[in-house]
Formats: C-alpha cells, structure tokens, sequence
C-alpha cells in the first residue's frame, strides 16, 4: 500500500456497511498511518459496493470507504454526475447473473474506473 499510486477498495454490503474483511484491511492499515500520518496523502482511491436488493446499503458501504480516505487524505475519485457520483453500486440480487445483468453499475463503474484512470496519468487534478 505504500508504493500503491491509488486504492480500489470492493466490497459486498452486510447490514449496511462493508465485510469484516473490507474494515479489517482498512483497519489493519493503523500500522502504517502510525509509522508514517502523510503515506496515503494524495494518493487516488475508488470505491466498489455489491448489495443484494437494489437498496441494499451500497451507497453506506461506499460511504464507510470513503470516509477511511477522507481520514487518510486518499482523493476520492468518483465517476461525476448522473449515475457515479460517489463510485460503482451493483445489485447482485444475491447471485453472479444479477450483477453481470446489472447494466447501470457497469456504466457507472466505467465512469469511475476512467477517472481513477486519467487522475493516475495526470490528466485530472
């Protein structure tokens, strides 16, 4: 994480917030931010939520990662308006065909993924 230029954080949605996986690797992070407070500033971070019903806690879980980033000084970077406002929500609908069907999320993850991208190679500020 250290050397990483930016951060997608993923993560399924259970009761309204990220894994226990997802929170302990941004938990687990203390050692680092204890060794160094600046190691994550200014680095880009995107954040990934998979909920089973359509309003199945994403936009908390997304909101869970990017309050780790604000906390860390990671830029969070969204896909904009209309649809990407704060990162990629899917809805699973509990099983793989759900996502893969789930057109919107995909265009909204492009959206993201494309910004992330022209921020790393300095196209964005």
């Amino acid at each position: 994480m250290e050397e990483a230029e930016g951060f997608i954080i993923a993560s399924p949605v259970y009761n309204g917030g990220v894994s226990a996986q997802t929170k302990t690797v941004m938990d687990r992070t203390r050692a680092l931010l204890a060794a160094d407070p600046e190691v994550f500033r200014g680095k880009a971070g995107m954040a990934i939520a998979i909920g089973g019903d359509r309003s199945g806690g994403q936009e908390m879980a997304i909101q869970q990662i990017i309050t780790f980033y604000t906390l860390n000084g990671v830029l969070t970077l969204s896909g904009g308006f209309f649809g990407a406002n704060i990162g990629a929500a899917f809805w699973s609908q509990d099983t793989m065909e759900g996502i893969i069907a789930d057109e919107e999320s995909y265009r909204s993850l492009k959206k993201t993924i494309r910004r992330f991208s022209e921020f790393l190679k300095g196209r964005i500020s």
